[in-house]
């Protein structure tokens, strides 16, 4: 059993909105002991590979671990991005781009950096979070300078981890808790409901059908509770 909460609770969630000055949207997101600096850069015009006739804009994410984010320090990916960091690179901007119409921002393309300055567990969640937040901060610039016409977010997205360690399912796995979980979950939801990514991964044995369905409930409750906590930002 967990001594420092429930299992279905949350740990202690801050956001620091416009934490840096230079970035049009900044916020440090801490899960805990997990940090993660996230920004959100505009540049005009749009990737090279979209179409000439293509008006839509485009938002893209990375991810990086600072090199004394972790225990061990960790080498900077200076030439070659890792697998992992490719996954969730590619798991933010996704999951971003699922709560936006991108036809409303044209020729704009907005990256999302989130930077981890320190590491225990639930990063890319953390990542996603404070990405959105920054995201939203920056396209209320970009209304109020007359940059954008219409507010591109469709609804606001939440991200948390998950997982079964020892038979019991936790919500917002820590590092020690994830580095020994059964069942491995990592879950991005809109404000209504709707599923973007639901990532569950049997690292030891298959499990039932039911812990599924509980891990799924557990997270919604907790994603709820997260956009909640945007409100008051």
């Amino acid at each position: 059993m967990r001594t420092d909460r429930k299992n279905d609770e949350l740990r202690k969630i801050k956001f620091t909105k416009d934490f840096t000055k230079n970035a049009l949207g900044s916020v440090l997101a801490e899960f805990g002991d997990t940090r993660v600096i996230t920004t959100a850069s505009v540049e005009e015009g749009k990737p090279k590979w979209m179409d000439k006739d293509d008006t839509r804009g485009w938002l893209t994410a990375e991810y990086s671990l600072l090199p004394s984010s972790t225990g061990t320090r960790c080498q900077r990916e200076r030439t070659k991005v890792s697998g992992r960091t490719q996954e969730i690179q590619r798991l933010i901007g996704r999951s971003l781009r699922a709560c936006v119409d991108l036809n409303k921002m044209p020729d704009i393309t907005i990256t999302i950096d989130a930077d981890v300055i320190q590491a225990d567990g639930g990063t890319r969640t953390a990542s996603i979070c404070g990405g959105f937040l920054a995201l939203k901060i920056a396209i209320e610039k970009l209304l109020k300078e007359g940059k954008l016409k219409e507010n591109p977010i469709i609804e606001p997205i939440g991200a948390i981890s998950a997982g079964i360690i020892d038979g019991e399912v936790r919500l917002d796995l820590n590092y020690e808790e994830d580095s020994h979980a059964q069942v491995d979950s990592n879950i991005v939801l809109t404000k209504s409901g709707k599923i973007i990514e639901f990532q569950t991964t049997a690292e030891d044995e298959p499990y039932e059908y039911d812990k599924m369905l509980n891990i799924f409930k557990v997270a919604s409750d907790g994603i709820k509770k997260i956009i909640d906590i945007y409100d008051i930002v």
